[in-house]
């Protein structure tokens, strides 16, 4: 799917709310969306869906908007039904600007980052409670 059929979806909270649920998403699309929102302080990016090299364009730009904004940005991979080494070096290069933290990481995600070796480079937290509060 080409990058520019994904949806981009930009949701801001106040701070301290839970996270949004799925239903401000249906309009997208349940499957493929990226979804930007603050939480607790943190600047929250939400992926769901397949993300190769033609269809991270939206992830890419809404990781360079959060990073740029805020001092900590977590990308919510719970969502992510699969991911290629163009999302791996995605949130490799987000990592570097010291501000990422990946958040309850899909099973797919979660084996991509095992088999590369980046899980240990990476800062993965179990939750998005957990991310924020690190």
């Amino acid at each position: 799917m080409p990058w520019d059929d994904v949806a981009a979806v930009e949701l801001l909270s106040e701070p301290g709310d839970e996270p949004p649920t799925g239903e401000a998403a249906a309009e997208p699309g349940p499957q493929d969306a990226v979804l930007r929102y603050e939480y607790r302080g943190a600047q929250v990016v939400e992926a769901r869906g397949d993300y190769d090299m033609h269809s991270l364009g939206p992830l890419t730009d809404a990781l360079n908007a959060a990073a740029a904004t805020h001092p900590k940005v977590i990308l919510d991979a719970s969502g992510v039904t699969f991911a290629d080494s163009s999302f791996l070096n995605l949130m490799i290069l987000a990592h570097r600007t010291g501000k990422l933290r990946v958040a309850a990481p899909s099973t797919q995600v979660r084996r991509l980052c095992a088999i590369t070796g980046v899980e240990d480079v990476l800062e993965i937290r179990e939750t998005l409670s957990d991310a924020a509060a690190t």
